[in-house]
């Protein structure tokens, strides 16, 4: 069976590169937004197409051909909905002769549960390093209610970044004292301050990372090697988490954590010097009384002039779709490491603020573009170099969408949870721990590496084992039991279930004879589990291409 593996792993094209990593920091200078017209999502989709067809004239690219219908298909659905499709979803697809279905399938995601559960993860990867830290293993699901929540209600990217920012990092008062309702992020994101200790110089480090698109870090206990950074500003930024102050010991009991909504000055750490809160673009706040001070920071941050906020956001969502940002490393802009489309990246960015910062307006003109939908397979050396988006790349599949995509090949079901039904399984139980085993830490997903215990998990884990038993796969019983498949039916409803697609030619004749003469047990029912275990194995499952 180990043979068979090597043999039929899907053939999925690698137009993989991989790049040197650049140097992180420089930033735009701050302007006002143009004054221009909103496109909407079609037409920020067709100029999206044109900046990146000026780079190939320049760097005589010869880009791939478009991804065919089942391709498009797969596709989408992992990066929408962060699973594979059904079977019925994609005969439904497949035999739709209309010229706008693949428009219509991308409005029909951006409103399903799937987009919403899928992005969830995604923001919560984004503000929540990984951690085994037990605290967050409480309060994970609160922070994931909250994001469901604002996702649900299309919440602009702008608002939700300043309830994120102006919230109760304690969970049991409204830290912005300015009358209005308690958020209920007060309490759900505790998550993210206590992942980052409820320190300001994390929490400085985490929000420049995160919504400016800064390693301001790097300055923290000296002037940043590679931009304009000084440590100074480092803190002077940190101030303005001045007033969160982290639980400490007293004795054998620690003290509750505090917000004081008053102070906006911090010492600089390992001196005596004392700076206070002040932008990253040079310019003093002008503090309300009595207000916290994160609440002028939210207001500074989510502008729509500011020149870091939107192009961090475009950035962040670009590298979701294509695997790597249009600056990448996502989070080191500099004269050394420059964005590799900046028109497109200005202009994105503009349109994003223009459109009121709406995820749905971003992912949607995203995924309309003619750039978003060219094949994986690589075609013409020109398509190296992945900055230059000549070919899609090839993207390694977070844990919860290779856990999802599994589930659904199989219709396995987590014996804790057969319905599905609690959303703490993803923390715990079956699904907790494909999750951890399965982390990705790398930043880029072009660059994803599959691990030996991964591997192992895939090949001789409990979860597959069950999945690609004859006597305990729902999937393979299905197949197996059905009447009106032959051979090549069989094999080809396992393609389908798994790879979105039907057999190729040269795999039929060799699959085919394969399960009718019965493998090495002579049996064509095991052949076909066996078949169904290399499919499973394959690179072109665990792979977004």
């Amino acid at each position: 069976m180990r043979s068979l593996w090597f043999r039929i792993i899907g053939p999925a094209a690698l137009c993989l590169a991989l790049l040197p990593a650049g140097a992180s920091g420089d930033v735009p200078k701050a302007k006002a937004l143009k004054k221009e017209a909103a496109l909407d999502a079609q037409g920020l989709a067709v100029h999206i197409d044109a900046h990146i067809a000026r780079r190939w004239d320049e760097a005589k690219v010869v880009p791939a051909a478009r991804a065919d219908d089942a391709e498009f298909l797969r596709r989408i659905y992992l990066d929408l909905a962060g699973r594979i499709p059904t079977v019925a979803e994609i005969h439904d697809f497949l035999r739709d002769p209309s010229p706008d279905k693949r428009r219509k399938k991308i409005d029909s995601l951006l409103e399903s549960h799937g987009y919403v559960g899928n992005f969830t993860n995604v923001w919560r990867d984004m503000m929540i390093p990984q951690t085994n830290n037990q605290f967050f293993q409480a309060f994970g699901p609160q922070m994931e209610a909250w994001l469901r929540k604002k996702l649900q209600d299309n919440t602009s990217y702008d608002e939700m970044v300043r309830a994120l920012l102006t919230a109760d990092p304690i969970g049991n008062r409204v830290a912005t004292r300015t009358g209005r309702p308690p958020d209920q992020a007060d309490f759900s994101v505790v998550a993210f301050y206590q992942a980052n200790e409820l320190k300001p110089e994390n929490l400085a480090a985490a929000t420049s990372r995160l919504f400016l698109g800064i390693k301001l870090e790097c300055a923290q206990c000296h002037d940043h090697p590679f931009n304009q950074y000084s440590r100074e500003q480092f803190w002077e930024y940190a101030a303005f988490f001045a007033g969160i102050q982290p639980f400490r010991q007293q004795g054998q009991r620690f003290v509750p954590a505090q917000n004081k909504s008053g102070v906006r000055e911090i010492k600089i750490g390992g001196t005596e010097r004392v700076v206070k809160a002040r932008f990253l673009d040079g310019k003093d706040p002008k503090f309300a009384d009595d207000t916290d001070s994160r609440v002028a920071l939210a207001e500074w941050m989510t502008t729509a002039d500011n020149p870091y906020f939107a192009r961090a956001a475009v950035n962040h969502i670009w590298a979701h779709f294509f695997g790597l940002g249009i600056i990448d490393p996502i989070d080191e802009p500099s004269d050394e490491n420059p964005p590799s489309h900046p028109e497109l990246l200005d202009e994105v960015a503009r349109q994003f603020a223009l459109n009121k910062f709406d995820l749905k307006y971003l992912i949607k003109a995203i995924t309309l573009s003619k750039t978003y939908q060219l094949t994986s397979r690589q075609t013409h050396p020109t398509q190296n170099d992945p900055r230059l988006f000549g070919c899609m790349s090839l993207k390694g599949l977070t844990p919860e969408q290779l856990y999802d995509s599994l589930v659904l090949a199989t219709r396995y079901r987590d014996p804790a949870d057969p319905r599905g039904r609690f959303a703490r399984q993803r923390f715990f139980g079956v699904q907790g721990e494909f999750r951890t085993k399965f982390a990705n830490y790398s930043d880029r997903r072009t660059e994803y590496q599959t691990s030996i215990l991964q591997a192992l998990s895939l090949m001789n884990g409990r979860f597959v084992a069950d999945a690609t038993s004859v006597s305990r796969s729902e999937t393979l019983a299905g197949v197996i039991d059905a009447p009106f498949l032959d051979t090549e039916g069989r094999l080809n409803a396992l393609h389908l279930a798994a790879l979105s697609r039907n057999m190729r030619p040269e795999e039929k004749s060799r699959l085919v004879r394969y399960v009718d003469g019965g493998g090495p047990s002579r049996d064509p029912d095991k052949a076909l589990a066996d078949v169904f275990w290399a499919i499973l194995n394959s690179s072109e499952f665990i792979l977004n291409h």
